[in-house]
C-alpha cells in the first residue's frame, strides 16, 4: 500500500470503508512539525467532498481507477447520456456529477469517465471547448485603451467576459478548469 505523500489528483482511495475520489493533494511541511499531507476527497456514494490530513508515512488503499472516453449525447429527466463511440453503449449521468461542467457540455463533446469500484467517480471535460455566442453587446468605439472585456452568453447558457472584437455567431475556446476566455475558435 503506498503512503499519503504518494497519492495523487484523479486516483481513488479507501477511507473508513468508502471509496473517495482525490480531487487535490498538498503536501506541508510546517516549521516545526512533522510533514502532512492534506487531500480534498470525494465519496462515490453520496457525492460529498471533505478535507483530510494524513501524516506523510500514513499507508492508504488505493482502488483501482478506470477512465473510458465516451461522448456527450443529450440530457432528458433522467439525467444527461453520454454514449461510448466505438461500442454505442449509453451511460446516464445525475445531475450532481456534471454540476461543475454542465456549462460546457455541448452535443459531441468528447469526455473521460472515471469509475472505480464499477461506480461513476466523475467526468472529466478537455481542457477547452470550442463554444459559439449567441449573445454579445456591441464593443463601444474609442473604448479599447485597455484590455477591455464585455460579457457575453454562449450556446449553452454560460457567460463569459471576452474582448470587444467578439461577435454574435462566433466561435471561442473557453478553459474548462476556470471558464475564461482563451481564444477565437
Amino acid at each position: 500500500m503506498p503512503n499519503a505523500n504518494e497519492i495523487s489528483k484523479g486516483q481513488a482511495i479507501r477511507f473508513h470503508g468508502e471509496i473517495m475520489l482525490v480531487q487535490e493533494t498538498q503536501h506541508r511541511t510546517p516549521g516545526n512539525l512533522r510533514a502532512f499531507v492534506q487531500m480534498t476527497l470525494r465519496s462515490i456514494k453520496a457525492g460529498k467532498s471533505l478535507v483530510q490530513r494524513f501524516g506523510s508515512n500514513d499507508a492508504l488503499e488505493v482502488v483501482p481507477v478506470n477512465r473510458t472516453k465516451y461522448e456527450y449525447s443529450y440530457k432528458d429527466n433522467d439525467g444527461y447520456n453520454f454514449i461510448e463511440p466505438n461500442t454505442f453503449e449509453t451511460v446516464t449521468v445525475s445531475e450532481e456529477l456534471v454540476a461543475g461542467i454542465k456549462d460546457f457540455l455541448v452535443e459531441n463533446l468528447p469526455v473521460q469517465i472515471v469509475t472505480a469500484d464499477d461506480k461513476i467517480a466523475s467526468i472529466e471535460p478537455p481542457s477547452s471547448v470550442t463554444l459559439k455566442v449567441i449573445e454579445a453587446a456591441e464593443g463601444v468605439k474609442g473604448d479599447s485603451a485597455n484590455n477591455v472585456y464585455k460579457a457575453c452568453t454562449v450556446e449553452t447558457g454560460l457567460v463569459v467576459q471576452v474582448p470587444l472584437f467578439i461577435k454574435e455567431g462566433e466561435l471561442i475556446k473557453v478553459g474548462t478548469a476556470d471558464g475564461k476566455y482563451l481564444s477565437r475558435a
